[in-house]
């Protein structure tokens, strides 16, 4: 089977193989096979496995090994690991980490010092195995056994006392490793090891006192080349742990060994080593982040951590462009956030002292980002690969994000020192400035105006004023200037005089396909923010994305982004001035659609097609003359007179119904233009709320159509939509009712012939049940709608494998329960077949549905608890007394506990049935008390 795994080339031989040897592996026969395996004289692969196939018996069945064969086990183990010792490397790991799995298990009792033994027996002379090899293969076996003992399965109690045997121990391993780092003699590959040695260990959380001498050792270490990067993980371990902050005293001492390391970092700066700086910078970074709360508050010592800060100032500002020519100083962006909570999270009179010592530093801080957010020169920014492009897009949000946090710091301050800088370099005709400059501090400004309310700035005005001066020569720039403009949009809504002074330059860029996405997104906002300032302006927004809109040039989504900002400019105006561009602007697409509706359908027609759908529910999603959406202090302000005649939305849908229904009757099997037609009718019924009323006679009408002659989804959920907002509506009901029982009738036959094949139609039925019984509930009282039929629908639906399906049909009988007393024939179909729905639920906990969905069959139980209680005690007795039902695993007992539990007093508590139910499917699945649980 190994060959077959290591060397058949056939893909399904190696699968098969891989599936033997993983029984093989567990079973009771690999006590045996395992030794037989490690015989010297076979290869590698097969010793490997044997090794693992120990590892695995002894990690996950402990419990079967008698207790007094744990001696005969070890010194089996030892033996071997003595053996291999210079022989395969990865053989001796796994036999190292089989070692250290049995000795976690035994440790304390039945083997009370197990590392001190460890040490001792390789010490001790063996004349068939060198020195460093056995020297080598005592510290694999130190190292792999903190490892082995974080990805241990020991039970919660057993991890806490091993930890503090372990934790006591390290005083046979240190002065060890001590030792081996200072002998002159110890090659470079023993340090290696005793440094990962140490980088293991220190993860146990052992106090950092008790580690001072061999960091130490390890800032030592990095001075030599080979064993610099293992020195910097033992470093950074050893600080990083989260006890180390209790030992202040030696956090104080640790920093002058890490200001020491500044001459070294400066040399490889200079000399491009980015391996030596980015290690550098991490020690300074880890003992900064990690505790600069502590050291912040050893006042007497503020000069050393200072120094600290500026060491890591140094790394943030690192010469090069990131990430071409340095990956470091993304690394220390974190830290600032930290010190800055820290210095802020002190009382009033303390912080005051440091935001003397820190806002310099910060002001400082903001300079050294900006200049790492430039571009570099066109030329060098053109040899880069998309992936560079890509990771410096991502550095410049991270530091977007700093400069957002460190706002909260340095206030109104920085946003004026900014404005001044952009001023100064705008304005100065002897030294012209990069256009990368005027970028970085612009991209400084919008970074704040995104998330902060700069209303009380009294430098946007001045910034408004000095756009129009920036003379724009390539796309990062203009694209900056854009955002820039569009994170002021908030601010222009309450200064409409200074639109004019921006919307000019939107609207020219909305014609450059370079600045697709920022010009489309600005302006959306600003018709979003400003709508009701833009009249004067209309005409001319209109023109424009007509134009654009005509030539193509931007991309699908970017197209329906400038749909959407018409439509909130279109809102405002008066109702005739919207018709009139609602023609102008849409008339060429519906000749477009005319056309395509007579032409036979082909892929291409159909993008198409699916297209203007597109832009037609896009401009009817934010078109909205009655403003529901409207915050309230604008509407106070500037609300229009009240519209009277019929909404100019639901005029247009009126006009291009027929074509519409000429659309659909061709493309009735695409279930995505389906979809795009009733995405039109959606989003508009979404906005308009009552306005509709007047479309939904043909709607529905078009609607029962559509879902008789091919059932699709997206009409179900058109169907819940209405249901939902003219549910208490008595003049515009009678059509949605009509329609309501059509698409029952329909999907009860869809039903019949098999349903498995549509999911998404059996999911959006269960949540349109679900929302009638919820908004209308006497719709179930209707004399042609069949209830039971209906119900054993819901039933067989909780048997679907898709987990959002089964999810829609619990919902749906959530809903339905609590209508048992109100509604008679619901009470009546309930009563008579809610045992075959309590026993699809006990079927879906028993491990027929997905773990994740048992809070919603919780819920089920918990409604039939409420509503039909004396119902469900027989109910429950009757299905737990079927044989192997709801799993084999579950014992007679254990069903008898679960419903004693579930129809005890704690039923009213929705929370403790769901913690019943969780706990009874892991019983049913064989699960409880693996590690698989622990998270659940």
């Amino acid at each position: 089977a190994l060959h077959q795994l290591y060397y058949d080339p056939n893909i399904e031989n190696k699968n098969l193989a891989q599936k033997w040897l993983m029984q093989a592996q567990v079973s009771p026969q690999a006590w045996h096979f395992s030794w037989l395996l490690l015989n010297m004289d076979k290869v590698p692969e097969i010793q490997y496995f044997g090794a693992s196939a120990l590892h695995i018996k002894i990690s996950r069945y402990w419990n079967d090994i008698p207790a007094d064969q744990y001696e005969s086990l070890k010194s089996q183990l030892f033996t071997h690991i003595t053996r291999f010792a210079s022989g395969s490397k990865i053989v001796l790991t796994r036999l190292c980490v089989a070692l250290a799995s049995l000795a976690l298990s035994m440790m304390p009792e039945a083997w009370p010092c197990a590392v001190a033994d460890m040490v001792r027996m390789f010490q001790a002379e063996d004349s068939n195995v060198d020195g460093r090899a056995r020297c080598l293969a005592l510290l694999e076996l130190l190292t792999v056994l903190p490892e082995e003992f974080q990805t241990s399965r020991l039970p919660q109690y057993r991890k806490g006392q091993v930890r503090s045997v372990l934790a006591q121990e390290c005083g046979s391993v240190f002065p060890l490793l001590e030792q081996l780092l200072q002998q002159q003699d110890s090659p470079g590959f023993i340090k290696q090891k005793v440094l990962k040695c140490f980088s293991s260990w220190v993860q146990l959380e052992i106090p950092l006192m008790d580690c001072e001498n061999l960091i130490q050792a390890a800032f030592t270490s990095l001075q030599d080349p080979e064993l610099f990067d293992t020195a910097v993980e033992a470093v950074v371990n050893a600080i990083s742990q989260p006890d180390a902050q209790r030992y202040v005293n030696t956090l104080l001492k640790l920093i002058p060994p890490v200001l020491g390391l500044q001459e070294q970092l400066r040399q490889a700066v200079q000399s491009g080593d980015m391996e030596t700086s980015h290690g550098i910078c991490r020690i300074a970074v880890a003992l900064g982040e990690n505790h600069s709360r502590a050291l912040l508050d050893q006042v007497e010592h503020w000069q050393s951590f200072l120094a600290l800060v500026n060491m890591i100032m140094f790394c943030t500002g690192i010469p090069g462009h990131y990430p071409v020519n340095e990956t470091t100083s993304s690394l220390t962006l974190t830290f600032w956030y930290t010190l800055q909570d820290d210095i802020l999270s002190f009382e009033p009179d303390k912080q005051a002292v440091y935001q003397q010592v820190y806002r310099p530093v910060y002001f400082q801080l903001v300079d050294v980002l900006l200049h790492k957010a430039q571009f570099p020169s066109d030329e060098e920014y053109g040899f880069w690969s998309s992936d560079e492009k890509e990771q410096f897009r991502i550095y410049r949000v991270d530091i977007s994000d700093t400069l957002m946090y460190v706002y909260e710091m340095l206030g109104a301050e920085l946003l004026s020192s900014l404005y001044d800088k952009l001023g100064r370099l705008l304005t100065n005709t002897e030294q012209p400035s990069t256009w990368q400059h005027t970028e970085a501090l612009l991209y400084g400004f919008q970074s704040i105006a995104e998330t902060i309310d700069v209303n009380y700035s009294d430098v946007v005005p001045g910034l408004i004023g000095l756009i129009p001066r920036i003379s724009i020569s390539n796309v990062q720039l203009a694209d900056t200037v854009m955002f820039t403009i569009g994170a002021l949009s908030e601010w222009l809504a309450d200064h409409p005089v200074m639109i004019n002074n921006v919307l000019p330059l939107v609207l020219q860029a909305l014609g450059n396909p370079e600045l697709s996405i920022s010009s489309v997104s600005t302006l959306k906002k600003i018709c979003r923010e400003c709508k009701y300032d833009l009249p004067p302006y209309a005409a001319n927004i209109v023109a424009v994305s007509q134009e654009v809109l005509m030539k193509q040039i931007h991309k699908t989504s970017q197209c329906m982004w400038l749909m959407q900002a018409l439509g909130f400019l279109l809102s405002a105006l008066q109702v005739e001035e919207i018709l009139k561009n609602l023609h102008s602007l849409i008339t060429p697409y519906i000749q477009q659609l005319e056309k395509l509706a007579d032409e036979t359908p082909n892929p291409s027609n159909k993008l198409a097609i699916i297209h203007i759908l597109g832009l037609l529910s896009n401009l009817f999603t934010t078109l909205d003359i009655s403003h529901h959406d409207d915050d309230h202090e604008s509407t106070e302000v500037k609300k229009l007179p009240v519209q009277q005649g019929p909404n100019p939305v639901v005029v247009v849908l009126q006009q291009v119904f027929q074509l519409i229904q000429k659309v659909l009757s061709k493309w009735l099997n695409d279930a995505q233009v389906v979809e795009s037609v009733c995405a039109i009718f959606e989003k508009s019924v979404k906005t308009l709320l009552d306005d509709f009323a007047p479309m939904v006679p043909q709607l529905c009408e078009m609607l029962g159509q559509m879902y008789s002659t091919i059932p699709q989804a997206s009409a179900i959920d058109l169907t819940r939509q209405l249901v939902h907002i003219f549910a208490h509506e008595p003049a515009h009901f009678p059509p949605i009712k009509a329609l309501f029982l059509l698409v029952t009738s329909v999907t009860l036959t869809l039903f019949q012939q098999g349903p498995r094949d549509h999911p998404d139609i059996v999911d959006s039925f269960m949540q349109l049940l679900a929302q009638a019984l919820k908004r209308k509930p006497d719709l179930f009282l209707c004399s042609n709608l069949d209830v039971k039929a209906v119900f054993q629908c819901g039933v067989l639906s909780l048997k679907f494998p898709e987990a959002p399906t089964v999810k829609a049909s619990c919902g749906f009988f959530t809903e339905l329960l609590p209508r048992c007393g109100e509604i008679a024939p619901v009470g009546q179909v309930v009563h008579e077949n809610g045992k075959v729905l309590l026993q699809a639920v006990l079927e879906g906990v028993g491990g027929q549905a997905s773990r994740s969905l048992m809070d919603h069959f919780a819920e089920i139980l918990f409604a039939l608890n409420k509503h039909c209680f004396s119902y469900l005690s027989i109910w429950i007795k009757e299905a737990m007394q079927q044989d192997g039902f709801p799993s084999a695993r579950i014992s007679p007992e254990q069903k008898e506990t679960f419903s004693q539990q579930i129809l005890s007093r704690e039923r009213v508590n929705k929370r403790r049935v769901k913690e019943m139910v969780k706990e009874f499917t892991l019983l049913c699945r064989g699960l409880h008390g693996t590690e698989y649980t622990a998270d659940y």
